[in-house]
């Protein structure tokens, strides 16, 4: 396994990841022991950073990541989140980054994840309420601990990124990262670049899209939540599509998927960056590593460049932006 450092001084972790949310809720029913399986199929292969959060499910994902990795623990760099609030009846209650919620969200998550320390926390999202470094001060606390070993940030601006570095080491930042989602060029990579922080790219397939694998939206369980994304929208669809069949040329003439080099593009942003595909399939996840074997050229660059321009995607990531990059 190719293996990636987050940050300047950090950790080393394998250079994909693999995102955990789509095994507990969003993109379908699924079982809880398929997903187990999973995770263990990955570790087998040497991928060894999982992501989970605790509003996945809401709940149910730690649980499942926490059963995966009880016998492999020493295998695993856990990462999981907090912050997006949620209830038992899985109702969504807001964003919370008092010092008080940092701690018992990490006591929590801990119980459910069956581990003594975790070593990747975020705050999923900023809560504009509370000053950053309020929040990070919390979190600084958890380390100096033992129940925590890095400290992230997910979907925040560069000059949140700023002002949470300067009161405690960032590792990583995440936030979403594909050819359809390049906003982390404008400003965000340049930050995390110069302060030394990882850079963690959720959804490098485009939720999926990138795939090619779905070509309709009748593809998508009644349940998937991506059938509410603006993306997936009608006349937003039928343009991305035509953006990805454009990229499914440029991946025939290499001789690999859409996805692997959807994938190798993202690697291509640099070292510091870490891609963490979800996938409920083991051929997909197979698949997915073998984006680490694909090279890309300036010539293959230019030309995904030119199939996927940048900005040329339609519709806005989420139905609500209003909770992203603050």
């Amino acid at each position: 396994m190719q293996m990636r450092r987050l940050g300047h001084d950090g950790p080393e972790v394998s250079a994909l990841g693999l995102g955990c949310m789509g095994m507990s809720e969003f993109y379908g029913p699924y079982q809880e022991v398929d997903g187990i399986a999973l995770i263990n199929s990955a570790l087998d292969r040497g991928v060894n950073f999982l992501d989970t959060a605790d509003m996945y499910g809401p709940f149910k994902n730690e649980v499942l990541v926490g059963k995966a990795i009880a016998s492999r623990r020493s295998e695993v760099f856990l990462a999981t989140k907090f912050g997006n609030v949620r209830g038992e009846n899985r109702e969504f209650l807001g964003i919370n980054g008092s010092p008080e919620y940092v701690r018992k969200a990490c006591e929590a998550s801990l119980r459910r994840l069956g581990v003594e320390t975790i070593d990747l926390y975020y705050q999923h999202r900023v809560d504009t309420r509370v000053p950053i470094e309020e929040t990070v001060g919390a979190m600084a606390e958890l380390v100096r601990e033992g129940k925590v070993r890095h400290l992230g940030l997910s979907e925040a601006s560069a000059a949140t990124v700023r002002r949470a570095h300067a009161v405690h080491p960032i590792t990583a930042l995440q936030t979403e990262y594909s050819l359809w989602t390049r906003d982390p060029e404008d400003g965000v990579l340049e930050v995390t670049r110069e302060l030394g922080i990882g850079f963690v790219a959720y959804s490098p397939l485009g939720r999926g899209f990138l795939t090619g694998a779905i070509r309709s939206i009748d593809d998508l369980d009644a349940t998937d939540t991506r059938r509410n994304h603006p993306r997936f929208k009608e006349g937003n669809f039928e343009g991305n599509l035509r953006l990805v069949d454009a990229v499914r040329e440029v991946a025939a003439s290499k001789g690999v998927t859409p996805a692997q080099l959807a994938l190798a593009w993202v690697l291509s942003r640099g070292e510091d960056v870490v891609p963490i595909p979800g996938t409920r399939k083991l051929a997909r996840l197979e698949e997915n590593l073998g984006a680490l074997e694909v090279s890309l050229g300036a010539d293959d660059l230019a030309k995904i460049e030119s199939a996927f321009p940048k900005g040329a995607t339609a519709g806005d990531r989420y139905p609500d932006m209003s909770t992203v990059n603050r």
